[in-house]
């Protein structure tokens, strides 16, 4: 574990890059400075899943191998809630781990993406058994190094849940999880402040554009709640929870959130959140217990913001480049 170790004591040398300072600022940066994460220097082909529940809907990830990729394990990259392959810190991401020589699939999650109109269903926080079947139906031609995840948002959040399910069983080598509203109803409250309105109304209208572009239309029965919903606790009272068999948005959160999961994971993690996300409360990793889960490795710092840790040394964001460093020490 002397890899591990080594990644997780250089990642608290991160200092943010002038001019993004505070949380709003490297939460916008991506968003408020055009860029283009050029990704062709490795030619891609798309991937396709079948979900095995019988409802059709298929999964869809963009896939890149660098040359000379020899014993690198392939990282499946896991968007965050309204994000696709297509995400600038995903493309980013994905550019940072082929740099480094680590085959990456950009994954689709259900309904997101190029996938809104190959699916019924949408993702969410507790859908670990669409993960499940992606890295089931990953070619031996791909996974014969062996499969590392990373995980943004709500992404992280799933991609914790599933680790903590499958405990030794999880056929990963190394994964990691930025930004990850841990406790899904705590998130919810420091998402709602009234400062985040702005944020608010950008991911709820974003939400129910892909709800209802869902193949086949969505069903006549959750097109009022969907529509009515004014706040992301509102869409997962009114659809998220009665659609997918947890009844109230309470026993959603509380069934789904990863602090349940987390201290049955036994692949190597690197757990990365800044206290300033203005999205997700840093309280719940300060409460939990560390010491109890030894797999995970918690990064928690005072500034970064929601998926930003724009920092100084390089122009790949600081998370992309110790998360590289991790997964070579893992591998």
């Amino acid at each position: 574990m002397d890899g591990p170790a080594t990644a997780a004591h250089a990642i608290a040398n991160f200092r943010p890059r002038a001019p993004w300072w505070g949380g709003d600022l490297q939460t916008l940066r991506n968003a408020l400075v055009r860029q283009r994460i050029d990704l062709s220097p490795w030619p891609e082909e798309t991937l396709r899943f079948d979900m095995p529940d019988g409802s059709g809907d298929v999964l869809t990830g963009r896939l890149a191998v660098p040359h000379g990729a020899a014993n690198r394990p392939l990282v499946v990259l896991i968007h965050g809630l309204t994000g696709c392959e297509d995400s600038i810190h995903v493309r980013a991401s994905a550019r940072a781990l082929l740099q480094a020589g680590f085959p990456a699939l950009r994954l689709n999650l259900r309904g997101a993406g190029p996938t809104v109109g190959l699916c019924r269903e949408q993702y969410h926080a507790g859908r670990t058994e669409d993960f499940r079947a992606v890295l089931r139906q990953i070619p031996d031609r791909l996974a014969r190094n062996g499969l590392a995840a990373v995980g943004y948002s709500l992404g992280g959040s799933m991609l914790l849940k599933y680790l903590g399910e499958e405990g030794r069983a999880a056929p990963l080598r190394a994964a990691a999880a930025v930004s990850v509203p841990i406790d899904l109803a705590a998130a919810c409250g420091r998402f709602h402040r009234g400062r985040n309105w702005l944020y608010k109304r950008y991911l709820l209208d974003r939400m129910k554009r892909d709800t209802f572009r869902a193949r086949g239309g969505l069903p006549e029965r959750w097109r009022e709640p969907v529509r009515r919903a004014r706040a992301i606790r509102d869409y997962d009272a009114g659809y998220i929870a009665p659609r997918y068999g947890f009844g109230t948005a309470e026993r959603y959160y509380a069934e789904c959130s990863a602090t349940r999961f987390m201290p049955a994971v036994r692949v190597p993690t690197l757990i990365v959140h800044a206290r300033d996300d203005p999205w997700i409360a840093p309280e719940p990793y300060e409460r939990f217990d560390w010491a109890g889960a030894p797999a995970l490795i918690p990064c928690l710092h005072d500034s970064g913001g929601h998926v930003g840790f724009h920092g100084r040394g390089g122009r790949e964001t600081w998370h992309d480049r110790y998360i590289a460093t991790f997964l070579s020490g893992t591998a």
